[in-house]
């Protein structure tokens, strides 16, 4: 599975950004897909998550402001982020999660992360 992150830029406090993240490879594999960031001097940190199913799970930090789906035909991950903040500033990576089965049926799980887009948002 390769991941292809984009949608990255420079926007103003209060503003809105959509990050997208298209996936290829063996995507019949994929599970579960999620966004996380990493800050300036800061480490790695979950931003949100998405089931195969639609469910979701999201940072704190992050609830209400931004909106995680996903289009399972096409294989993109989404990340809509309104009202933006300064401190939302980092370099959004994107992940998923694979499964597959070997001859006995017994399940492997890879993890694969995309190249990172870069958001800053300015005061």
């Amino acid at each position: 599975v390769q991941l292809q992150a984009s949608g990255g830029g420079l926007v103003q406090a209060g503003g809105s950004l959509r990050l997208s993240c298209v996936a290829s490879g063996r995507t019949s594999s994929i599970n579960g897909m999620g966004w996380y960031r990493q800050g300036p001097g800061k480490q790695r940190e979950l931003v949100a998550t998405i089931t195969a199913g639609g469910n979701t799970n999201y940072a704190d930090s992050v609830k209400g402001r931004f909106t995680i789906s996903r289009d399972n035909v096409k294989n993109v991950l989404y990340l809509q982020m309104n009202s933006l903040k300064p401190e939302d500033t980092a370099l959004y990576y994107c992940n998923a999660d694979s499964v597959r089965f070997d001859e006995h049926g017994i399940p492997t799980v890879s993890a694969h992360w995309g190249q990172g887009t870069l958001v800053t948002v300015s005061s």
